[in-house]
C-alpha cells in the first residue's frame, strides 16, 4: 500500500469502528438477560429459563455449552463449569472429567455444522490474563478457516461475522443431537448429555 493510501486510511479507520447490523437486536435484547450483571453472569445465565434465548446449547451433570455473545467467528462457543470456580486447579477429577469430555462434543458438533479447518481453545485464567470474567473458568472454542481474518480488523479494527447467532445456535443444537448419548428436549432446550 503507498503512503498516500496508508494516510488516508488512518485518517479514515477512527470512524469505522462500528458497522451496522440490525439483525443483531433480537440477539442482544433476548428477554430475561437485562439483569445478569449482578454476581456472576454465567451462574445467571445457567438459572435463566429458556435454553435457546440464552444460547445455552447442551449441558451434561456437570458442565454446559453457550453460544459467545461476542463472536470471533462464527460458532464460537463456551465450555463452563455449572459450579462457581475461578481456578481451574480447583476442580474434582469428576467436574474436570465433564467438563473436557464436554469440549470434546464440542469440538465435534462445530466440526458437523461448520466443517472448519481448525480451532482456537483457550482459557483465560486470572485478572492478568485479560478475559474479562476472571472468578468462573471457561473454556472458549473458535472454529477457524484459513482466510478468515482479513483486511477488515487489521485497517479498521472491525471483524465481520458472516453468520447470525440464531443460525448459529440451529445448527450447533442439531450437530449435539445427532451425537451418540444426547437426548433431543426440544428445539428450544439444551441437548442434554448423558455420560
Amino acid at each position: 500500500m503507498d503512503r498516500d493510501r496508508l494516510k488516508l486510511t488512518s485518517s479514515i479507520v477512527p470512524f469505522m469502528d462500528q458497522l451496522f447490523a440490525p439483525w443483531r437486536m433480537k440477539w442482544v435484547s433476548r428477554n430475561g438477560l437485562d439483569d445478569l450483571s449482578d454476581g456472576c453472569v454465567f451462574c445467571n445465565v445457567f438459572k435463566l429459563e429458556d435454553d435457546k434465548n440464552k444460547g445455552l446449547i447442551a449441558e451434561n451433570r456437570h458442565a454446559y455449552v453457550i453460544l459467545n455473545n461476542y463472536p470471533y467467528n462464527p460458532g464460537h462457543l463456551m465450555v463452563i463449569p455449572k459450579e462457581h470456580v475461578g481456578s481451574y486447579v480447583e476442580l474434582d477429577d469428576e467436574v474436570l472429567l465433564a467438563h473436557a469430555k464436554l469440549k470434546v462434543r464440542a469440538l465435534k458438533a462445530l466440526e458437523v455444522a461448520f466443517e472448519p479447518q481448525g480451532f482456537n481453545t483457550g482459557m483465560n485464567l486470572g485478572k492478568g490474563s485479560g478475559g474479562s470474567i476472571n472468578d468462573h473458568i471457561h473454556t472458549h472454542i473458535v472454529p477457524r478457516w484459513e482466510g478468515d481474518s482479513n483486511f477488515m480488523p487489521v485497517l479498521s479494527d472491525t471483524k465481520i461475522i458472516v453468520e447470525g447467532m440464531e443460525e448459529t445456535y440451529c445448527k450447533l443444537h442439531e450437530a449435539f443431537a445427532g451425537q451418540k448419548g444426547s437426548k433431543y428436549r426440544g428445539e428450544d432446550r439444551s441437548i442434554l448429555i448423558e455420560d
